[in-house]
């Protein structure tokens, strides 16, 4: 049975399939090394007195609220809370200085800003004019979890709340993290969800059987969407897990079915796994080698006779580190390079990639398990549409677009045309009936000459280097491309340590003749398998790895091009020479 359709608010949703489920576990909070459960009954009971503390404090239908905190259950709570009553949540990354969390507060007119700790609270001090309350015990500020206990709804002042919240109504505004300038607040409204989550269903088997473990930040929209939304709407369970820390760990004792992640954790998992294999008996080495070489020719339907004995052997050892249920991954937020998909197909854990962005509500198109091709983001789901514009762009139309940018009214028309088209920025096509993405539009390179290059899938192929972690790549009225390259610093450890060498620091490494030689084979390799123009002719090492805090990473992970290209100016123009 589907309260989807009949919802007619993100907090009326919850409530039905609250009162249509009420025993079952619907969250799992880590306690103390462990976890305890949270049924639909008891989460509605929690829900209702977050939502009478918002009350209490003077919030209204209508009223901004922003949460700047750790993902978690009392993140959960306030963000439903916030739906019983009506409340705009605003979620701020808790990654990001004071200056652009009280920038978000400021420009979206937050009346209440929720904060999880001390040190969130003191990012915004002296900054926002805003009241700042504490999620739990928080210095001397108010604690709404206190609030809570005092001030429940009751269910029928509960009711009366949800009847006044329809779905053309505003549940959130989600800042886009922008690669550049400042973030634009995109407008969601519950029926953008809701419809979305309908269509998911239609898309992705998923059910009130499956359990999800939460790691990702809930103040971006994908996790929001997919990880927190869409499970109470199927009747799922969300585990929380305790910490980055904790998470190995909190994988085998939840033993989750889905997990939503991005390629950095895939690809982190794999080279642990890598490491620790290199580390071990020559005898096991070869065995992970063949498990995963056959593993691969099973996956690709070749010819792989030793397959099933090397998977009982290695694979199913591997896939126990996940829980040993685990169905699918599900990969965005950023390509997913060839080499981490295969690794994963080779242990026959599934990952499915999906696309979708913050003004779409992070949901446009996912691969089917039965049908995945990771080269692709999968089907367009069903509600809404895509096409691709003469130059390439995708353009998304439907209700799970965005109603536009808080308080930009230009902004709104350059992203969506009288049509009704939003235009992605993103160059792609469609393979069959799958989307591909090749590139971002205001990334491709125009060199002297004439030629167009698109970076993105290069920058991906060389990071799929043994010694290279990140790779940056430029060529605007330059006669060839050319490349900022940060190393993986602990794979160049590995590297002086089979060499015999002691490692002499990254800084010192950087400039080590040595390490130049090695990345430019790997570069050379990649090159090989690229057209004339695109090859990369010059590069420089950095010996520091980009960060949030410096500016050049968005809360999401996404190089900023631009602030690097300004940034690093002078190596940049070193290589014209």
């Amino acid at each position: 049975m589907s309260t989807i359709r009949d919802a007619q608010s993100l907090g009326d949703l919850l409530r039905r399939n609250c009162q249509l489920w009420p025993d079952r576990t619907a969250l799992w909070v880590p306690i103390k090394g462990d976890f305890d459960k949270v049924t639909y009954g008891e989460l509605w009971e929690r829900v209702l007195g977050m939502a009478g503390a918002f009350r209490n404090l003077g919030l209204q239908q209508g009223d901004r609220v922003a949460i700047f905190a750790e993902s978690g259950i009392s993140w959960a709570i306030s963000d439903w809370g916030a739906q019983v009553l009506g409340l705009i949540v605003v979620p701020i990354y808790p990654t990001l200085p004071g200056d652009q969390a009280a920038y978000i507060v400021q420009d979206s007119g937050a009346k209440m800003i929720l904060v999880g700790n001390s040190e969130l609270a003191g990012r915004v001090e002296g900054l926002v004019d805003s009241q700042i309350v504490g999620l739990g015990p928080v210095g001397n500020l108010p604690n709404v979890e206190q609030l809570a206990s005092a001030h429940a709804l009751s269910q029928s002042e509960a009711e009366s709340a949800l009847r006044s919240v329809r779905r053309d109504d505003l549940a959130t505004i989600i800042y886009t993290s922008g690669t550049t300038g400042n973030p634009k607040g995109a407008m969601l409204k519950h029926d953008s969800f809701l419809i979305l989550m309908e269509g998911v269903q239609k898309n992705l088997p998923v059910g009130p059987d499956d359990t999800f473990l939460s790691f990702l930040p809930m103040s971006h929209v994908y996790e929001r969407s997919a990880g927190h939304f869409l499970p109470m709407a199927i009747g799922a369970s969300v585990a929380y897990a305790g910490s980055l820390a904790t998470l190995a760990g909190d994988m085998v004792k939840v033993k989750p079915t889905v997990m939503l992640c991005v390629p950095r954790f895939l690809e982190s998992v794999r080279a642990r796994i890598v490491d620790a294999v290199e580390k071990d008996k020559p005898f096991r080495q070869f065995l992970f080698r063949a498990a995963l070489s056959q593993g691969l020719k099973r996956s690709q339907g070749k010819f792989a006779p030793m397959a099933g004995l090397l998977d009982k052997l290695v694979g199913a050892k591997i896939r126990a580190r996940t829980g040993g249920r685990i169905r699918f991954f599900v990969s965005g937020g950023s390509a997913l390079p060839q080499h981490i998909a295969e690794f994963y197909m080779a242990f026959r854990l599934l990952v499915l990639q999906g696309y979708g962005l913050t003004e779409t509500c992070a949901i446009t198109s996912v691969n089917h398990p039965d049908r995945s091709d990771y080269t692709t983001v999968g089907e367009v789901i069903e509600g809404v549409e895509v096409k691709i514009a003469p130059d390439g762009e995708i353009l998304i139309r439907g209700r799970g677009v965005m109603a536009g940018y808080y308080g930009k009214d230009e902004a709104t028309r350059e992203a969506i045309d009288p049509e009704g088209w939003f235009h992605s920025g993103d160059i792609g096509q469609f393979v069959g009936q799958r989307l591909k993405i090749t590139d971002r539009k205001k990334d491709l390179l125009v060199l002297a000459n004439g030629k167009n290059v698109a970076p993105q899938p290069i920058e991906g192929k060389i990071r799929e280097a043994s010694h290279i972690a990140e790779a940056v790549l430029f060529g605007d009225n330059m006669e060839y491309v050319c490349a900022l390259l940060i190393p993986d610093f602990d794979a160049l450890k590995r590297h002086y340590k089979n060499a015999g060498r002691d490692y002499p620091g990254d800084s010192a490494a950087a400039i080590d003749p040595d390490v130049r030689k090695l990345l430019k084979s790997e570069l050379d390799e990649v090159n090989r398998s690229l057209a004339d123009f695109e090859k990369v002719k010059k590069f420089e090492i950095l010996d520091h790895t980009f960060s949030i805090e410096s500016g050049e990473l968005t809360p999401s992970m996404k190089v900023k091009r631009k602030v690097v290209k300004e940034r690093y100016a002078d190596r940049i123009d070193s290589m014209k020479r």
